[in-house]
C-alpha cells in the first residue's frame, strides 16, 4: 500500500493559489502558503487546530496582524490564475452576491460595523463576491437539463462596513446619506475593479439578483462591454414608443408571447420544498427611462436599452405561488435560443449563494476569533480562496459524471482509502461523489441525486481523518 500523505497535494495546491501573494516579505508568502495547505487537510478548524506546535499557530496570527496582509493582497495570486482564465476566448458568468458575515455575542470589535436587523446587535461586515464559471453553451439535445459550466473561481471580492447614521442626523436626510459609502455602489465599484473587457473572442455576463438593479451599474456594464443578466427589481417606466405612452417594465413583459421553455428543478426553500417545474419564456426589448438624479434631473441621463427576459410558470402546483424571473439582458435577446440562454445562465446563480454557505458554514469565517475587523477580514480572505474546493468537487460530479475517478479531485491515495469504506471499485466521478457523500450520512438512494455540497463536506472531512491514521499507523510499524 502506497505511503498515505495527501499534504502533498495540498501543498501543490496552495503554492499555485497563494505564491503571488503581495506581501512585503517571500518569508511571509510561505506562511501563508502553510496555512493554506493546513485549511485544505483541515476544513473547518479554528488556527490553534490546525497546527501542533506553537509555534505554527504564533506564526499565523502574527501574518493577519501585519498591514500588508490585506484581502485584495492575500488573494492576488488566486485572481490573477482566475483573470488569466477568463481572459482565454469564451463565455464566462461572473456571478455576484453580498452577504453578511456577522459576530454574534461578541464584544465590540474595531474595525467592524452594525449588520442585519438593528435590533439584533450584531457587528460584522458586508461581503461582496463573484464567482467565474465557464460557459459551455446550450445543446439541443439536453434542452431540460442544467447546462454544463466549469467553476474557474474567484474574480473578486469586497469587504464593505457599514457607517451608522449619526443620532444627531434625521432619518429623512438623504443628501447626508448620500454623502455616505452605501451597500448599494458596490455594484458600480465591482464594475471599476473589474475593468474594460479587452480580450478579443471572450463575453463576460454579469450574473446577479434585484439587488444590481440600478442604473448606474447597468450603465457601467454598456460603457465596459459587459454582458449582464440581472433580475428586474421594480416595475420601471418605460421610454414612450410610437403610441406616445410610455408602459410598463412587466406590464410589457406580460404581453409578449412565449418564444422557448424549459424544465427546471427548483433547490429547497425555507416554506418551499424542492421540486421540477416547466417554465416559459418570452423576451421583449425595451427601453428603459433614467431614474431622477439631483445633478441632472429626471429623464436628463441617457435611457437604459435592453432585452428584458420573462420566466414563468403558467401551470403552478395546487397552493404554490408560481415562479417568475424578470430579467434585464444586454442587446437584442428576442429570439429563441438567446432568451432561452438568459434564463439558463441566471438560473446558474445560485452557485455563489451555495458558496458564500461553505464559507460561513463549512470553513467557519463567522467563528473566527480575532481582535480587529481588520484581521478578520484578512482570515476570511484566505478562507474564500479554500472554500472554492467543495465547489469544484461538487460541480465535477455534475459537469462529467462518467469521468474517470482520477479526475474527481482526490487524490489516488484519497481514492483508494475511499474504496477501501465503500468496499467496491470507484471508476468514475460520480462513483466518487457517492462514496464520499456516503462517509457523509447520504443514503444513496436511486432518488437522492447527488449528495449536497454540506455533505460532501462531512464526508472528506471523514475520509481525511481516515487518511491521517493509516499513515501514522504505517509509520508506527516502520
Amino acid at each position: 500500500m502506497p505511503d498515505l500523505n495527501p499534504a502533498v497535494a495540498a501543498r501543490e495546491w496552495a503554492e499555485a493559489q497563494f505564491r503571488e501573494a503581495e506581501l512585503a516579505d517571500q518569508r511571509r508568502v510561505e506562511r501563508l502558503i502553510t496555512i493554506g495547505t493546513a485549511l485544505v487537510l483541515y476544513p473547518g478548524r479554528s488556527i490553534p487546530q490546525l497546527f501542533a506546535n506553537r509555534s505554527d499557530v504564533k506564526a499565523a496570527y502574527k501574518l493577519l496582524s501585519r498591514p500588508e496582509a490585506t484581502p485584495d493582497g492575500l488573494q492576488a495570486g488566486h485572481r490573477s490564475l482566475v483573470e488569466d482564465e477568463i481572459t482565454q476566448p469564451g463565455t464566462y458568468l461572473l456571478l455576484e452576491d453580498t452577504t453578511e458575515v456577522a459576530y454574534t455575542g461578541r464584544a465590540p470589535i474595531p474595525g467592524l460595523g452594525p449588520v442585519g436587523p438593528k435590533k439584533h446587535g450584531q457587528i460584522g461586515f458586508h461581503l461582496h463576491s463573484v464567482l467565474a464559471l465557464r460557459w459551455r453553451g446550450l445543446d439541443a439535445a439536453r434542452i431540460d437539463e442544467d447546462p454544463l459550466v466549469d467553476l474557474v473561481g474567484l474574480v473578486d471580492q469586497q469587504y464593505h462596513i457599514r457607517t451608522p447614521r449619526p443620532a444627531t442626523e434625521p432619518k429623512k436626510a438623504s443628501a447626508a446619506r448620500t454623502g455616505r459609502a452605501r451597500e448599494s455602489q458596490v455594484w458600480e465599484r465591482e464594475s471599476a475593479r473589474i475593468g474594460r473587457l479587452r480580450a478579443p473572442g471572450v463575453r463576460w455576463v454579469r450574473v446577479a439578483d434585484a439587488g444590481a438593479d440600478i442604473y448606474e451599474m447597468l450603465r457601467s456594464c454598456d460603457d465596459l462591454d459587459h454582458g449582464y443578466v440581472i433580475r428586474s427589481a421594480s416595475n420601471r417606466v418605460l421610454v414612450s414608443d410610437e403610441t406616445g405612452a410610455p408602459g410598463k417594465l412587466w406590464d410589457r413583459a406580460r404581453q409578449a408571447t412565449a418564444v422557448a421553455g424549459f424544465t427546471h428543478e427548483l433547490r429547497t426553500r425555507p416554506g418551499r420544498p424542492a421540486r421540477v417545474a416547466r417554465l416559459s419564456v418570452s423576451a421583449v426589448a425595451v427601453q428603459i427611462r433614467s431614474p431622477q438624479r439631483p445633478a441632472y434631473g429626471r429623464g436628463k441621463l441617457a435611457p437604459v436599452a435592453c432585452t428584458l427576459v420573462r420566466v414563468w410558470e403558467p401551470e403552478p402546483p395546487d397552493g404554490i405561488e408560481p415562479l417568475e424571473w424578470m430579467l434585464l439582458c444586454d442587446g437584442e435577446r428576442t429570439s429563441e435560443e438567446p432568451a432561452l440562454e438568459c434564463a439558463r445562465q441566471y438560473a446558474r446563480r445560485w452557485l455563489v449563494e451555495e458558496y458564500h454557505k461553505v464559507l460561513k458554514t463549512g470553513m467557519g469565517a463567522e467563528r473566527v476569533q480575532l481582535e480587529t475587523g481588520e484581521r478578520l477580514m484578512a482570515a476570511v480572505a484566505i478562507l474564500s480562496v479554500v472554500a472554492l474546493q467543495v465547489l469544484v468537487l461538487r460541480e465535477r460530479a455534475r459537469v462529467a459524471p462518467q469521468a474517470p475517478a482520477a479526475q474527481s479531485g482526490l487524490e489516488a491515495d484519497e481514492v483508494e482509502m475511499l474504496e477501501a469504506a465503500a468496499r467496491r471499485r470507484l471508476k468514475t466521478v460520480r462513483d466518487v461523489a457517492m462514496a464520499l457523500g456516503r462517509l457523509g450520512g447520504h443514503m444513496n438512494r436511486p432518488s437522492d441525486g447527488l449528495p449536497g455540497w454540506q455533505t460532501l463536506w462531512r464526508g472528506l472531512t471523514h475520509l481525511r481523518a481516515m487518511v491521517d491514521g493509516a499513515r501514522l499507523a504505517r509509520n508506527r510499524k516502520r
